[in-house]
């Protein structure tokens, strides 16, 4: 039986005195007036901007300053090889897409772009763009009352603009249901009985009833229905079932890996937690329609790290970091076609930009926002294939350059959200969800 504490239940289900309250989420789902079938993604982001070159997109026979250490391996699509340290998605290319030529990327450490698809320094709309959870808990709103819309299992960094960038002018009430800070806590409360809880929905019925004697609009009455819904979310078991990973077979844990959720990767990263992938399927197993997560720290410049080693050369970061990603990016694939959500999902793992071609002389690669790498998987699409190409280095797209908008616009399209969707934002003006009226992507649908 989940339980809250007193603080999060008066933060989350209660009354509110301003900022997100679990009433005013579910209000702004119940207003978008309709629901579809179970669509969800599952948004992987790689904090810090992964070398796609050492990933996705090899260069065996570029210079050595440039190829670096690893080689190419087959894949089980004829024609398509990924990075020799990931045999596990080689085994699945045929459920994955390997996008080698994003463009247009931002050239800083800030993730506003990665999770809603509008380049920063373009014009943006008064209260900013939705990231795309927002936006798609707005249109469709939630599959079950007892399941946000839209969760987030992102651990907040101590580096601002690696953290996600909230709802916009979408306001507060659609931003993510988090659960891996002080909400997560309150998800198991410590001696409050549903009996003590039905007490307290009594007691704000009480504080109702004085409000609506100077409430002429009526809108305290208006509120009660979600509320209701409140205490309905807040004594149903399913969201807390769904975050608790113990109840899976210890082969299947075993299978996605674990790690430390306290160690902040080079101190201002993500931690490197697999077991989030595995959390983030039952999420969408449970009814949540967008999962965001963030996953270890990919800012691999060389030289010292954060601990004052000298050990931080790119390629020795990425002998520890790749073979754990392998591991849980092809369970969680592997997992959802074998529990036939597979059609359904989309999965989608990307960072901020590309790495520099040369390798620095302090054995690392730099910020290269020419071109990015994205990995898909699912949601119906039409997998098995590379799209795009780069030139000889690895640095510039010479070949089917791909737009942010084409690729919002296709996990858009795969949640069954019509291409040219618009919002209205903060004046009433109606924004398009994805730059210049994007199409999704004809490769894929």
């Amino acid at each position: 039986m989940p339980s809250f504490s007193r603080r999060g239940f008066l933060r989350i289900g209660g009354v509110g005195l301003g900022g997100l309250t679990l009433p005013g989420l579910l209000r702004a789902d119940a207003a978008a007036g309709r629901r579809t079938s179970h669509k969800s993604v599952i948004f992987i982001y790689l904090v810090g901007g992964p070398p796609h070159q050492d990933m996705f997109d090899l260069k065996p026979d570029a210079p050595a300053e440039v190829a670096g250490p690893w080689r190419p391996v087959a894949t089980n699509v004829t024609g398509v090889q990924i990075c020799e340290a990931f045999p596990r998605l080689a085994r699945i290319m045929d459920k994955l897409v390997v996008v080698r030529s994003l463009v247009g990327s931002q050239a800083d450490h800030d993730a506003i772009q990665v999770y809603n698809g509008h380049h920063p320094r373009k014009p943006t709309p008064a209260g900013g763009w939705p990231q795309l959870g927002s936006a798609v808990a707005r249109l469709q709103g939630p599959t079950d009352p007892a399941v946000p819309a839209f969760t987030s299992l992102c651990y907040t960094t101590t580096h601002g603009p690696y953290n996600e960038p909230g709802p916009g002018f979408l306001g507060q009430a659609l931003a993510p249901f988090r659960v891996m800070g002080k909400t997560r806590d309150d998800m198991v409360l410590r001696g409050i009985t549903v009996d003590r809880l039905a007490d307290r929905r009594t007691l704000l019925r009480t504080f109702d009833d004085f409000r609506r004697e100077a409430d002429a609009s009526g809108s305290a009455r208006a509120s009660d229905a979600f509320t209701e819904q409140a205490f309905g979310l807040l004594t149903s078991s399913k969201m807390a079932e769904a975050l608790d990973i113990s109840k899976e077979p210890a082969k299947v844990v075993e299978r996605y890996g674990t790690g430390d959720p306290r160690v902040m990767m080079d101190g201002n990263g993500a931690p490197r937690v697999p077991q989030s992938l595995l959390m983030a399927r039952r999420l969408v197993e449970a009814g949540a329609r967008v999962v965001t997560l963030n996953y270890s720290k990919w800012d691999w410049h060389g030289g010292k790290n954060a601990e004052g080693r000298a050990d931080n050369n790119i390629f020795g970061r990425e002998r520890e970091d790749f073979p754990a990603f392998d591991r849980c990016v092809s369970a969680l694939v592997e997992d959802l076609y074998a529990r036939g959500l597979g059609d359904d999902c989309t999965v989608v793992v990307m960072g901020e930009f590309g790495r520099t071609p040369r390798i620095s002389n302090i054995v690392g690669r730099d910020h290269w926002p020419n071109v990015n790498c994205a990995l898909l998987a699912g949601g119906g699409m039409k997998t098995g294939q590379v799209i795009g190409a780069t030139d000889r280095i690895a640095g510039e797209a010479v070949s089917r350059p791909v737009q942010y908008g084409e690729l919002f616009a296709t996990l858009y399209h795969n949640l069954g959200i019509a291409p040219g969707a618009t919002l209205p934002d903060l004046t009433g003006r109606p924004q398009y969800l994805v730059e210049d009226d994007a199409r999704p992507m004809r490769e894929l649908v």
